[in-house]
């Protein structure tokens, strides 16, 4: 089955909602800062969708991810529905919030990721994230701690262009 990377859009909400206490636990956004986010032109929000096999009904998301862009750009969220994880789809989504990172010019990127996710810590690491500090108490109301880190920018290539649709071969 193909999934398309894409811009998140509006008429995505209701299932980034959907996830987001699956994913994140208490910590989960609303719709509302969804919107928000949505809206500013500083921001990056895409999904893995697949087709859900008719035309007059919508693809359905599998996962998301957004990026606050700047100078230095943050990396805001990384979530997939766990019935789509380990298919290379947070690979995907990075490699093209860093490609849009670099398009706009950003010299480093940072993020925060729980201590306890190793997983999510070995990703950022295959990436050349480098770990920074530990915020004590960062994921609220959890009060679980946050690893900080980053990742130091080459300039783009010229060949590479904003974030748009493609095809995921899964």
């Amino acid at each position: 089955m193909t999934a398309l990377l894409r811009p998140m859009r509006s008429e995505d909400l209701g299932v980034v909602i959907a996830l987001e206490p699956e994913l994140f636990g208490a910590g989960a956004w609303s719709r509302g800062v969804y919107e928000e986010e949505l809206q500013r032109a500083d921001r990056c929000y895409l999904v893995v969708a697949t087709p859900v096999g008719t035309s007059s009904e919508p693809d359905r998301v599998i996962a998301y991810a957004g990026l606050a862009t700047g100078i230095e750009a943050t990396v805001m969220t990384i979530g997939v529905a766990a019935s789509h994880r380990r298919q290379g789809h947070a690979r995907t989504m990075l490699t093209a919030l860093l490609d849009e990172a670099r398009r706009t010019g950003a010299e480093s990127v940072f993020l925060e990721v729980r201590i306890s996710d190793d997983g999510a810590q070995a990703l950022y690491r295959s990436f050349g994230f480098e770990p920074l500090a530990v915020r004590r108490g960062y994921y609220q109301p959890e009060g679980a701690d946050a690893l900080v880190m980053q990742l130091a920018l080459r300039p783009m290539t010229p060949s590479l262009g904003p974030v748009g649709s493609e095809a995921i071969e899964e």
